[in-house]
């Protein structure tokens, strides 16, 4: 299939970027949508052009680098796959697809399609460490964890941190990427003595970084690759609440 692409392209975080228009001829249905993007580069560095960047690493759906906007919708049409799972079969020949970077203050662009997604690593930092003895591996079954809890547990540990919410949000906010990132701990045994402390503390660094407030459009949960729901917004809401009231110090 032959496709036409208009692209952000932007050479630094101060420069000014624009839409540019290539053709991508010959496509088969079955590559992936990086892999286009990968024939589209080849022919531009042949023809002495400076590629697209873009992020990528695993292009299984694990690592969550490939964010980007397709045609309005964070990580393209389909629900529960990223853009790295995305393929080509999506679409048909003639179409024109437009391709953007995530659109937020709190990620800036650092290339064309790559952003910078720091502002992730210093909310999970801020949520800090279990206070457990470490050394001899404990036995499995030493500290048990309801089912239910441990399947909600794994379901908010699934997120992968790709941004796909904060594009999606009106207000680029990333309160499910950060209550998905508390709630995994919230629900074990384990991360019970800071559970408070850590929801306050990774909430105040969310607010810091300049990730909007979250204003319920649900927007987030309907892009997210790995299919987290809002509800574990309102459970950060919760315990951000009890935080407050009780006199948690984020410290």
């Amino acid at each position: 299939m032959d496709l036409t692409l208009h692209v952000w392209r932007q050479e630094t975080s101060s420069a000014s970027g624009s839409f540019q228009t290539y053709k991508a001829a010959g496509v088969s249905d079955s590559m992936s949508f990086l892999d286009m993007l990968d024939l589209v580069n080849e022919r531009i560095t042949r023809d002495g052009g400076d590629p697209i960047a873009f992020e990528h690493d695993c292009r299984e759906g694990i690592c969550g680098s490939c964010g980007m906007v397709i045609n309005g919708i964070a990580h393209g049409p389909h629900k529960m796959t990223t853009a790295c799972q995305l393929h080509m079969r999506s679409f048909s020949d003639g179409d024109e697809i437009w391709i953007e970077p995530w659109r937020a203050k709190a990620f800036p662009v650092l290339k064309d399609l790559v952003v910078e997604r720091a502002a992730f690593d210093r909310i999970i930092q801020a949520g800090g460490y279990i206070s457990v003895r470490t050394g001899s591996a404990p036995d499995a079954n030493a500290i048990a964890v309801p089912k239910p809890d441990a399947d909600l547990a794994f379901d908010a540990a699934a997120c992968i941190g790709c941004g796909a919410c904060v594009a999606a949000c009106p207000n680029a906010s990333a309160m499910l990427f950060t209550a998905a990132k508390a709630a995994h701990l919230s629900y074990v045994p384990q991360g019970q003595t800071e559970r408070l402390g850590r929801a306050a503390a990774m909430v105040m660094t969310h607010d810091e970084e300049g990730f909007g407030n979250c204003t319920n459009h649900g927007a987030c949960q309907e892009v997210c690759p790995k299919g987290i729901s809002v509800n574990y917004i309102s459970r950060l809401n919760r315990d951000l609440l009890k935080a407050t009231l009780t006199g948690i110090s984020v410290g």
